[in-house]
C-alpha cells in the first residue's frame, strides 16, 4: 500500500510539471501577441556566394508593435545576440552559420545592450547583412527568415519568427563591367546600378551579343516576366514556395537554351533605340532591332515595359513586331 502511494505521489509531480510547462510556454507566446518582425531587401541587388563585404546581403528588419500594450526588449548592439537568420535550401536543407557568429556566442562576454519601448503603432527597424550570420557558398536558390530574440540569444527559447524571403545568388560572373563596352579583364563585381531606362535596355542587348547571362539578366524581373504567360502563372500562384523557387529556376535554364520565350532571348546582329517613354515607377523603351538570316536581313521592332524599385530601373515585360525584311 506504502509502495502505490508514492507511485501516485511520483505521477501527480510529473503530471504537475507538465502543466507548468505548457502554461508558461502559452504565456511565452501570448507576451507577443501583435508583436510583428517583418523583413525584405535593402537595395536589393543580384547576389554571388561568398564576398560578405564587397556583395552584402542586406536586410531591412523591422519590429512592430501592432498590440494594444506597451512592448519592450533588449536590443543588443552586436545584432548577433540580438538576432538570428536561418537560411534553406530548396530542399529545406538548413544552410551552416558562420564561424564568427558561433565564436561569439561560445566565448564569454559582456553583452552590452538597449532597453527600447514601442508604444502601440510603433516600429523599429534596423539593417543586417545576411552573410555575416550564413555561409553562402554556392549559387542557387533559397529562402531565409529572422529569428528575434527579444531577451537577447541567451533566453533562446523566447523568439519571434518573421516572414520568409527568397534568394537567388548566382554565379560569380567571369566578365563584369558598369559600361557598354564589357571588359573581359574586369574583376569588379557585377551590381545593377541606378541608370536610365534606355541605358538599361542598351546594356541589356549588348550583353546578350556578348553572350553575357549574368549581366543579361541584371536589370531583368524574372519572376514577372515568367508569369507574363497566363497559364504559367496559374501554376505560379497554385505552386507552394519550394516548386516556385524550381519553376524560376527551370525558367532561367530554359531561356539560356534559346527553348521558351525565344524573342527575348534573339541576338541581334544591331539594334537602334527608336523611343524613350517614362514616369517616375514606369516607362518604355523602343528599340529597332536586325537579324542576319543569311540570304537576308530580318527587322523587328522590340517594346520593352520597364518598371523602377529601389533606384533600380528593371525589364519586366516585351512585345515584338515583325517589319519588313530587307
Amino acid at each position: 500500500m506504502k509502495h502505490k502511494f508514492i507511485t501516485i505521489i511520483s505521477v501527480f509531480v510529473i503530471f504537475a510539471q507538465t502543466i507548468f510547462a505548457a502554461d508558461y510556454y502559452t504565456t511565452q507566446a501570448a507576451k507577443y501577441d501583435g508583436i510583428e518582425v517583418s523583413i525584405r531587401y535593402y537595395n536589393k541587388t543580384v547576389y554571388y556566394p561568398d564576398g560578405t563585404d564587397d556583395n552584402p546581403i542586406n536586410v531591412h528588419i523591422t519590429i512592430a508593435n501592432k498590440s494594444t500594450d506597451t512592448f519592450r526588449f533588449k536590443l543588443s548592439d552586436d545584432r548577433m545576440f540580438s538576432i538570428d537568420f536561418n537560411a534553406f535550401t530548396a530542399r529545406n536543407a538548413k544552410l551552416e552559420q558562420q564561424m564568427e557568429l558561433t565564436r561569439k556566442r561560445t566565448t564569454s562576454r559582456t553583452v552590452y545592450f538597449r532597453e527600447i519601448t514601442l508604444e502601440s503603432g510603433e516600429e523599429y527597424s534596423f539593417t543586417e547583412n545576411l552573410k555575416d550570420y550564413i555561409k553562402i557558398e554556392t549559387p542557387a536558390v533559397y529562402y531565409f527568415e529572422v529569428n528575434f530574440y527579444p531577451e537577447l540569444y541567451k533566453s533562446k527559447q523566447n523568439f519571434i519568427v518573421s516572414n520568409r524571403l527568397s534568394l537567388d545568388v548566382r554565379s560569380a560572373p567571369t566578365v563584369v563591367s558598369s559600361k557598354v563596352s564589357v571588359s573581359t579583364a574586369s574583376a569588379e563585381i557585377l551590381k545593377p546600378e541606378p541608370k536610365s531606362p534606355d541605358k538599361v535596355v542598351e546594356e541589356t542587348i549588348i550583353a546578350r551579343q556578348r553572350d553575357l547571362w549574368d549581366y543579361f539578366f541584371l536589370y531583368f524581373d524574372v519572376e514577372q516576366m515568367f508569369m507574363n504567360n497566363d497559364a504559367r502563372e496559374q501554376r505560379y500562384r497554385n505552386a507552394s514556395e519550394e516548386e516556385r523557387i524550381r519553376m524560376i529556376e527551370n525558367y532561367i535554364a530554359t531561356l539560356m537554351q534559346d527553348r521558351i520565350d525565344t524573342d527575348i532571348v534573339a541576338i541581334p546582329e544591331s539594334f537602334f533605340i527608336e523611343k524613350t517613354e517614362y514616369s517616375q515607377t514606369e516607362g518604355s523603351v523602343t528599340v529597332l532591332e536586325w537579324f542576319n538570316e543569311e540570304t537576308f536581313t530580318r527587322r523587328k521592332r522590340y517594346t520593352y515595359y520597364v518598371r523602377q524599385r529601389d533606384g533600380i530601373w528593371q525589364i519586366y515585360n516585351y512585345d515584338v513586331t515583325n517589319l519588313e525584311s530587307e
